[in-house]
């Protein structure tokens, strides 16, 4: 049976890599694995062939982070606040996180990009473009409350350090026709013309999709009182993995990892199985780039958004030939 799957029991195409950590990002060849040790910690990184794990972000001080993701060029982007208070630390989370360069050769801190960030940014995995959302509470003299925008620029490095140009407005939540706040996820490869993002708050929560040539918008979810955030996009940029409650519509604490068919469809496949007790969750995939793996993490129920306590694989091949 395929419900019970707990943070210790699972599947044999489902490994745990670590026994710690959260929101992993695969570097390019597939060998490794970027993550942040806790929601404003530091960033680690994982050689899967061996298992061993060095800190990324340990020889500077710092405030914490809350995105740690690959350039296409090797370096980092973190986002992550210039300040931190225990007693108000949702702020560096959702008001005063912003973007940042890390230099892959971790010599010196990393640069500041001169932007806030609300939760993830979407990074290319082909050029040095960048998309992310802002709202009210990163720019409250710019954005109104409820209002949110997502952005996209080029990280250049002519100057001699990191810096955005080519800055755009992609989209503004008040020309939506419908209200919802606004993340950036994934730019859908292979050609990377469309950007998928999350409208939370819209009939639960949907996966949308911008085209950034015709500013077209998608919804690809579209199921009324179903949570469905896109997190993860494969390769041939036909599907995307979403944290759903599809199975049992009791919202973000109780979600699984499904698999959502990009062409109008609806068609979804169900991955992982972590909320049949009610105990735990699947969250933050992503996949490598030749589509074969999955890295996420297993939340308890109950915790933020994002937390984890561990990361781990799901093998998509060795799920295929698993007995049915």
């Amino acid at each position: 049976s395929p419900g019970g799957w707990t943070d210790e029991k699972f599947p044999s195409y489902v490994r745990r890599v670590t026994h710690f950590g959260e929101r992993a990002d695969w570097s390019h060849d597939g060998k490794r694995l970027l993550f942040l040790e806790k929601t404003y910690g530091d960033a680690f990184e994982i050689d899967l062939a061996s298992g061993l794990i060095r800190g990324i972000t340990q020889h500077y001080m710092h405030e914490g982070y809350t995105r740690v993701l690959y350039l296409s060029n090797g370096d980092i982007l973190l986002s992550g606040s210039k300040t931190f208070s225990p007693e108000n630390f949702r702020d560096a989370r959702h008001k005063t996180a912003e973007l940042w360069v890390l230099s892959k050769k971790l010599d010196k801190p990393p640069v500041a990009l001169g932007e806030f960030c609300s939760e993830g940014p979407a990074v290319s995995r082909k050029n040095l473009k960048i998309a992310w959302a802002v709202t009210h509470a990163n720019y409250p003299d710019r954005l109104p409350e409820g209002a949110s925008q997502m952005w996209m620029a080029d990280i250049d490095y002519s100057g001699g350090q990191p810096a955005l140009k080519n800055k755009k407005l992609l989209l503004d939540s008040r020309k939506l026709g419908f209200k919802a706040t606004l993340e950036t996820q994934n730019f859908v490869p292979p050609d990377e013309k469309d950007l998928t993002f999350t409208a939370y708050g819209y009939q639960a929560t949907d996966v949308m999709g911008l085209n950034l040539e015709t500013g077209k918008i998608t919804n690809y979810s579209n199921v009324p009182g179903q949570y469905d955030e896109p997190e993860g996009i494969f390769p041939d940029g036909k599907h995307t993995l979403v944290e759903c409650d599809k199975h049992n519509r009791k919202g973000s604490q109780y979600i699984d990892l499904w698999k959502l068919r990009l062409d109008g469809s609806g068609h979804y496949e169900r991955l992982t199985y972590f909320s049949e007790s009610g105990k735990y969750k699947a969250s933050n995939p992503v996949v490598s780039d030749n589509g074969r793996f999955i890295a996420f993490q297993v939340p308890r129920v109950g915790e933020i958004a994002g937390i984890g306590h561990g990361i781990y694989i799901l093998d998509l091949q060795a799920r295929e030939r698993r007995p049915q």
